[in-house]
Parts: C-alpha cells; structure tokens; sequence
C-alpha cells in the first residue's frame, strides 16, 4: 500500500513514519508532502491508499487538502494526525470525509489501534 504523509514538519513527518514502523506498519510505500498543495499534487500523481495529513499546514491546510480531495470525488482514505484534537475539530474532520483523527503526541499502539486494520 502506498500512504501519503503530509505535515509541514520535516522531523514531524519522520516521527509519524518512526512510529508507524514502531506499530509495526512500516513496511508500506511512504511519501512525503510539505504540506496540502504539495500532498494535492501527489496524491494525483501516486494514487495513495491512505493520506495521513496534519491539520495546520501553510497554503493548504489539511481540512482544506481534504474538502478538495473529495469535492473532486476523490474518495481516497483520509486520516488526521494533528496537534488538534477538541470535539468540535474532530466532527469537522468527520463531517468533511475523515476516517479517524489522532491527536499528538500519539504512540505506536495509538497507530496500531486505528490503523492496522487498514495498513494490512
């Protein structure tokens, strides 16, 4: 499977790869995007399985990123891993097409539990 890692945060996006690989999930297809406009355009030319995007990114925010994916009809699965993580964010997310959001700091069974059923 091939997943999209989008963060505006080099070292973050490391982490979050760090960790999937501590949940035992590492051994997919990762890219990297520096944030939604470029994750936007990768997400064309990749077709990911999965988008894993940071909320607060500079020229697209991940909301924004995912508002685009879907009025394209692109349907591709979408998961938040955010600093923020208030109820009212979550159901934005959940109203706007996402799977699941994961609020930092996270761990790997954090990753495991929302994730291993869908990075098989």
């Amino acid at each position: 499977m091939k997943v999209i890692i989008a963060d505006d945060s080099r070292v973050m996006r490391q982490i979050v790869l760090r960790t999937l690989r501590q949940a035992g999930l590492g051994h997919h297809d990762f890219v990297e995007a520096e944030d939604g406009v470029d994750a936007l355009a990768k997400i064309a030319s990749e077709s990911p399985d999965l988008v894993l995007s940071d909320w607060n990114m500079p020229n697209m925010t991940g909301i924004e990123l995912l508002r685009e994916l879907r009025a394209g009809g692109n349907q591709v699965p979408f998961a938040f891993v955010t600093s923020e993580g208030s109820d009212d964010m979550r159901q934005l997310a959940e109203a706007a097409g996402a799977m699941f959001v994961i609020a930092k700091p996270f761990t790997a069974d954090t990753f495991q539990d929302a994730l291993g059923r869908v990075l098989v």
